[in-house]
């Protein structure tokens, strides 16, 4: 049965990991083992649930709670579940809930590059991808078009910020990824995958060259918005691809060349 409580103290301990701390701070690097995060809309909390992640907490619009939201709270059981009218949590969280529902869960143990990657034969490799927007837009076209994981530098936005998981419409429950131990492709290499450079260079080898699909495991390289992969890392790649462009388009943003290069490249 489910606790429902209804929201009379926004200075209540139990709100904070909805409306005082940061995402990072959910992340908690210093013991991961106690790390949350908060997934938002009832398709990304179903598909996180689905994925075996454990709730702590919900908060949502009372309306939902007979409505969108019933069937995660049928799911669920007695875990409570903050409620209160829409313009009470717009003003406790800051924002408006997409479908009036968070929930805040337990992350789990990041899986090795090794394990991730065991029996893959297409995966994606981001560099430095900062903006929580692009990671969740190339994650979900990651999963729809044929790519089996996705591996991301340190210095990428993670998958399981707010943003990311619900831009990828729950997708990352969905599609293995991890991060990389360091900014380097040896990791990847050891592996016996052939990698592959997105980039603006006039070497590069076209996206449609069937020497790319003829290659039995390939690493799709994609580099952080605006400046793209660093010469260092293209010349570590075995191929460097790019996307013809016309009309005098010089490029296109790293999550839209995401979909062209995972439709091309992926398995079919």
């Amino acid at each position: 049965m489910n606790k429902i409580i209804e929201i009379t103290d926004f200075l209540a301990p139990e709100l904070d990991v909805y409306a005082r701390l940061s995402e990072v701070q959910l992340l908690n690097r210093e013991f991961p083992e106690k790390g949350l995060f908060i997934a938002e809309s009832p398709k990304v909390i179903e598909r996180a649930l689905d994925a075996g992640y454990e709730p702590v907490s919900c908060l949502m619009e009372k309306r939902h709670i007979e409505g969108e939201g019933k069937k995660i709270l049928d799911r669920i059981g007695d875990v409570p579940v903050f409620c209160a009218e829409f313009d009470v949590l717009t003003q406790l969280t800051g924002f408006k809930l997409t479908r009036g529902m968070l929930c805040a869960m337990r992350r789990k143990p990041l899986r090795s590059v090794r394990e991730i990657c065991e029996n893959k034969s297409r995966i994606v490799v981001l560099d430095k991808v900062m903006n929580p927007t692009n990671v969740g837009a190339i994650i979900r076209s990651a999963a729809a078009l044929g790519m089996d994981a996705v591996l991301l530098t340190p210095g990428c936005s993670d998958p399981l910020y707010r943003r990311a998981a619900r831009v990828s419409m729950g997708t990352v429950f969905q599609i293995d990824w991890t991060f990389l131990t360091e900014d380097s492709l040896d990791e990847i290499k050891t592996l016996g995958f052939k990698t592959v450079a997105m980039a603006l260079k006039d070497d590069s080898l076209s996206i449609n060259d069937p020497a790319l699909t003829a290659e039995n495991k390939l690493a799709i390289v994609m580099g952080t918005e605006g400046d793209g992969l660093s010469d260092k890392t293209i010349s570590d790649c075995d191929f460097t691809v790019k996307i013809p462009m016309y009309h005098g388009v010089d490029s296109l943003n790293v999550a839209a060349a995401s979909a062209v290069a995972f439709y091309q490249l992926g398995n079919k």
